[in-house]
Formats: C-alpha cells, sequence, structure tokens
C-alpha cells in the first residue's frame, strides 16, 4: 500500500494559499488517476480517497497538527510507503525536492508528524514556495499566490504528479533520480 498524504489547513480561508499546496498536488493526482470522491473520515479527522493500492489523505488538522491525523492514518498500515506533500519555503517556487529519513527543516506541520510517528522511512515531497527575498515564513505561506505564480504553480503541480505516477510505477531511487535534478 502506498499512503499520500498532502498536507494544508482546512477552509477556504486558506484554499489558495501557500501553505496549502500539499492539498493541491494530492486534488491534481487524485483527478488526473480518476480517484473517488474525498470523503471526512471522523476517526483520523482527515478527508481520504482510496484507488487501488493508493490511499490519498487531506488532514483536517491545522497544519502544526498534522501528526495527529497522519498517526491515526497509519495506524493499522506498518508496511506501508508514506509519502508527505508539503510546501518549503527554502526552495524556490516550481522547484521539488525529494528526500527520505530527514529531518523536519522547521517545517511546523512535519515536525508534527515526526514526533507523532517518527521519519523513519518517511519520504517527502517538498514542493518550493520561497522567493528570492528571505521573509518571515508566517508572511508568506497564508499568502494567495499572484496571477503569474498561479502559472509557476500549474507547472510543477503537474511534475509533482508524475513524480507520484513514477513513484508508483518505478520506486522511490528512479523517482528521486528523475526530479532531483
Amino acid at each position: 500500500m502506498i499512503i499520500i498524504i498532502g498536507l494544508g489547513n482546512p477552509g477556504e480561508q486558506y484554499k489558495n494559499t501557500r501553505h496549502n499546496i500539499g492539498f493541491m498536488a494530492v486534488d491534481e493526482f487524485a483527478k488526473k488517476n480518476s480517484f473517488p470522491e474525498f470523503e471526512l473520515q471522523k476517526k483520523s479527522n482527515a478527508l481520504v480517497s482510496a484507488s487501488n493500492d493508493i490511499l490519498l489523505a487531506k488532514p483536517q488538522t491545522f497544519m502544526n497538527d498534522s501528526g495527529k491525523a497522519v498517526k491515526e492514518i497509519c495506524k493499522n498500515k506498518k508496511s506501508a510507503d508514506l509519502i508527505i506533500i508539503h510546501d518549503d519555503i527554502d526552495l524556490p517556487l516550481g522547484k521539488i525536492k525529494i528526500v527520505k529519513d530527514r529531518g523536519s527543516a522547521g517545517h511546523k506541520g512535519v515536525e508534527s508528524i515526526i514526533q507523532n510517528i517518527g521519519n523513519d522511512g518517511l519520504i517527502r515531497f517538498r514542493i518550493g514556495i520561497g522567493s528570492e527575498n528571505k521573509v518571515e515564513a508566517m508572511k508568506v505561506v497564508l499568502k494567495n499566490f499572484s496571477t503569474e505564480e498561479q502559472k509557476i504553480l500549474n507547472e510543477v503541480l503537474k511534475k509533482i504528479v508524475s513524480a507520484l505516477d513514477l513513484f508508483v510505477a518505478e520506486g522511490l531511487e528512479k523517482t528521486m533520480n528523475e526530479y532531483n535534478k
């Protein structure tokens, strides 16, 4: 089984913010691969959709408490591959980086997940939302994308979906070799 979890914040006011790029990526993957509609799984407090041997999830806790939902989603799925998709302010907008068994690098949602389940075997698809100007994270992550940035976002979401498709078909090593350039 493969579990793919996109991180974000619930609610319409956050829908198109940079912090919700994980939700956006999971939605695009679900759409491209004809997954059923997401439904709220009360026990894990996450929107979930499953097809074949893949479970998609969007925790409905706020970003900083993502670990609680992830722990519940993964509870009885010990041998599953777990992929977390999230925003990364340290990468430029449009860049992706796939990592495994790494620390949180200060990302509060990832910190919450590591505190709840550890990072052994944890695969992360990091999507850049940063800019050339170093600014305080909270001033950036809850902002919407500009019209110009939206074009870059659309391309990176296609790239993430292709990377996820490759992961499902060929595994982590081939995916990292192809997309970590």
